[in-house]
């Protein structure tokens, strides 16, 4: 099938990425490849190349889809309760439930050899530092005292809980009614922390 005989020129890319997303949820990373994301677009099998290098720059690109996704989420939780521990239990309870309906994408955002911990790509590193800080507005409407050093901890600290339930989660080991009161931790948490 002819590329341009189904996609009008800017399309391709977008459906692409769909295609692979499907495929991702589907069957997970291992059989995604660029020939089977143009079989599943109804394109030829070079079509994909023309938006992406090789394999890792289609992942790298789903990945971030998945981060703006899981970021997107969260925000909309926040805008749906008051500041403070509301909206830190929202972004956590927002985090988990991403995880457990995206559970392939999910897993795509943190591989490192995908998002490379310290040197993210230009696309993602905006979208884990916007993360960062919806997480640190609800820290801070907590804890207005928390700054600097303190709030990057505490925001490394309140991620890393949310991340672990999520994966646990997904994982079958924590069932996710017990969120609700993991996410009470970690407000317990944030209240707790060490004013030195």
């Amino acid at each position: 099938m002819s590329t341009s005989s189904k996609y009008h020129h800017g399309d391709l890319g977008p459906a692409l990425l769909v295609a692979a997303d499907e495929l991702l949820a589907e069957s997970g990373v291992g059989v995604l490849s660029l020939r089977e994301v143009a079989r599943r677009a109804g394109v030829s099998h070079n079509a994909p190349y023309h938006h992406f290098a090789d394999r890792r720059a289609l992942l790298k690109r789903l990945s971030e889809r998945h981060m703006a996704q899981l970021l997107e989420g969260q925000r909309r939780a926040v805008a749906e309760v008051t500041p403070g521990a509301p909206a830190i239990r929202a972004i956590a309870s927002a985090y988990v439930d991403y995880a457990v309906a995206h559970p392939q994408g999910f897993a795509l955002v943190f591989d490192p050899e995908i998002c490379i911990p310290g040197a993210p790509s230009a696309e993602m590193a905006p979208l884990i530092r916007a993360n960062e800080d919806l997480i640190a507005q609800a820290i801070v409407a907590v804890d207005p005292t928390l700054s600097g050093e303190r709030l990057e901890a505490t925001v490394a600290g309140a991620w890393s809980l949310a991340h672990g339930m999520a994966t646990l989660v997904v994982a079958g080991h924590l069932p996710q009614d017990a969120v609700v009161s993991g996410l009470d931790a970690l407000v317990a948490f944030v209240r707790q922390m060490p004013t030195a």
